[in-house]
């Protein structure tokens, strides 16, 4: 790599080799710990054109970005979102990318999957917290399950390795966990249990919908087998938050995503860009630099990739999420979907 393309090394030595990519605030669910119900969506001219978003992305990837993760609200919602797909995809091998892929609630795969496998996506991962139609329905404020789960069938057509995404919610899901486990097995999907986060207001009680998963670990134990899978991931890219064990009796894996009871910071690669532009160094903490505004002045390549040293140069160390009822309120006003799930 040319000297002038030095990594992106943080004050803390680590690497920022992954890079998530929000194209979209908007969804076609309201799921209780993400957003309110009725929600106030950007005006379309504050979002990133397809244009620049591929050009930070390529700017990324000369700066040592090998996973680039697209994201959303809802990646697929967003007009003709493919093509940005495509054009990233384009980077993947030679130019450096080692892996392109996507976060989805999955109601849009039945449309989109085998073009994500064209363009170059190998796994993706799929957000479903209940396999209940009627809690899906209260969970996500009017989504239809089926569509989900159509969506995944179509991603296992299209040869698409699937990661099920489910928030960990008490007294809504966790009486399903054990379901989750054996039906992902059959499925040949991995399942990754994670935390909700204290970001922005939902209009729900964040102290109520908060499971410990150190709690849930401990009870699974009693019924699955488990045993720590540290296979490593991408060469080249730092393991992501997730600590996975495999699961005896299925043969898949579990993760569990831990911002509270056991945060992961130490090993943090990884910074986000918003829809609007805005490069989060942090998801818990409110350190940013604008990208869009200098872009859409002219800056040049070497002067974007400057700001964009400048900014991780900033990245703190560590998050401070926490959920207590001494501090029932939300620190951090942007809700997940803004800053990219």
């Amino acid at each position: 790599m040319p000297s002038e393309h030095k990594p992106l090394i943080d004050p803390f030595g680590r690497a920022i080799s992954y890079l998530r990519v929000s194209v979209t605030d908007r969804c076609d669910l309201r799921c209780v710990y993400c957003m309110q119900e009725n929600m106030v969506f950007l005006p379309r001219d504050e979002l990133l054109t397809f244009e620049e978003l591929e050009r930070l992305g390529r700017i990324f990837i000369r700066l040592g970005t090998k996973k680039l993760r697209i994201t959303g609200g809802e990646p697929l919602v967003r007009r003709d979102v493919m093509r940005l797909i495509d054009t990233l995809g384009q980077e993947l091998g030679a130019n450096g990318l080692a892996e392109l892929t996507l976060t989805t609630n999955g109601s849009q795969l039945t449309r989109h999957a085998a073009g994500l496998a064209a363009a170059g996506v190998r796994r993706i991962n799929v957000s479903l917290d209940t396999l209940d139609a009627d809690r899906f329905r209260a969970v996500t404020r009017g989504g239809r399950l089926q569509q989900t789960l159509d969506g995944l069938e179509a991603a296992r057509a299209a040869g698409l390795r699937v990661k099920i995404n489910t928030v960990a919610l008490r007294d809504v899901n966790e009486d399903e966990f054990d379901d989750l486990i054996a039906w992902c097995g059959r499925q040949g999907f991995d399942l990754c249990l994670i935390e909700t986060m204290p970001l922005g207001e939902t209009g729900e009680d964040r102290v109520n919908q908060y499971l410990p998963l150190s709690l849930v670990r401990a009870r699974l134990q009693h019924r699955w087998t488990l045993a720590r899978d540290d296979t490593p991931g991408l060469e080249g890219v730092a393991p992501g938050p997730a600590r996975y064990w495999r699961v005896a009796e299925t043969g898949q894996r579990i993760g569990f995503i831990t911002p509270l009871t056991e945060h992961f910071c130490d090993s943090c690669n990884r910074v986000r860009l918003t829809c609007t532009g805005t490069l989060f160094l942090c998801l818990g903490q409110d350190d940013q630099a604008d990208l869009r505004t200098p872009l859409r002045d002219g800056a040049t390549d070497v002067e974007m990739e400057a700001i964009i040293r400048a900014a991780v140069a900033r990245k703190p160390k560590a998050h401070d999420f926490i959920i207590d009822r001494e501090q029932p309120t939300t620190k951090i006003a942007r809700h997940m979907s803004m800053t990219g799930g």
